[in-house]
């Protein structure tokens, strides 16, 4: 896992660009699509797309890659400056790194990151896809706001924690390989600083209890041995 700024923020991309791509994908197809073909008369999302020039956001029609490269931009900057730190600390309220199962812990801070990254991309997105041809109202937005919650949060949770942090995890171990392999010769800081750090301090000692209660069996197994030595035979 990251162990420096530099990892962290490649961590972050990775997990922002597949995350995008999937949302905009649920939004256009999923959730919007049928109201798009019906709107557009076409058979398809993408020709319906393509007929009304774009996507429709802050007031005018813009190419999928715009949205995308837009949404990307929040998201990352989100992720780095509240989502993953906040929903280390949340998770840290709960679950003792050094005690609890790392799955746990991890299960712990996927659903934190989701219970605040989620609502805050479901607000600037419905300030990005407010139809402002209507007027502005803010009840409206904040109608919107909660009805895009309730659609994104669900989507988001199972994704999250089935599907796109498992895979950030298999590129991560991958692009940087030869690092996480030196690192494990080496000994971690005693305190960790962030999820990645505290989540292969456990596996680190796990390893070591596991050791020392092997090194405790086998001193008890010659310990009884020297005893029945010991005694008079009958």
């Amino acid at each position: 896992m990251p162990r420096n700024q530099f990892q962290r923020m490649i961590f972050a991309f990775i997990t922002v660009v597949i995350t995008v791509h999937a949302y905009v994908f649920y939004s256009l197809y999923v959730v919007n699509g049928n109201t798009l073909m019906e709107l557009n008369q076409t058979t398809s999302v993408l020709a319906a797309i393509n007929k009304q020039g774009g996507i429709y956001m802050f007031g005018m029609y813009l190419p999928i890659w715009a949205c995308i490269l837009i949404e990307f931009c929040f998201a990352f900057a989100l992720e780095n400056l509240i989502g993953s730190p906040a929903s280390f600390k949340l998770a840290s309220r709960i679950f003792n790194p050094a005690k609890h199962h790392p799955m746990m812990f991890e299960t712990a801070i996927i659903c934190a990151t989701v219970g605040i990254m989620c609502p805050a991309m479901s607000l600037i997105a419905a300030f990005l896809y407010y139809p402002y041809y209507m007027g502005f109202n803010l009840f409206t937005l904040l109608a919107n706001w909660l009805k895009l919650v309730c659609f994104n949060f669900p989507f988001a949770y199972f994704t999250q924690l089935f599907f796109i942090q498992p895979a950030v995890r298999v590129i991560f171990k991958t692009l940087f390989k030869k690092d996480i392999e030196k690192r494990g010769e080496t000994e971690m800081p005693s305190g960790p600083q962030n999820e990645q750090e505290a989540i292969f301090d456990i596996f680190r000692r796990i390893d070591e209890i596991q050791e020392e209660i092997a090194h405790e069996h086998r001193r008890r197994k010659a310990l009884e041995e020297d005893v029945k030595k010991s005694l008079p035979i009958k």
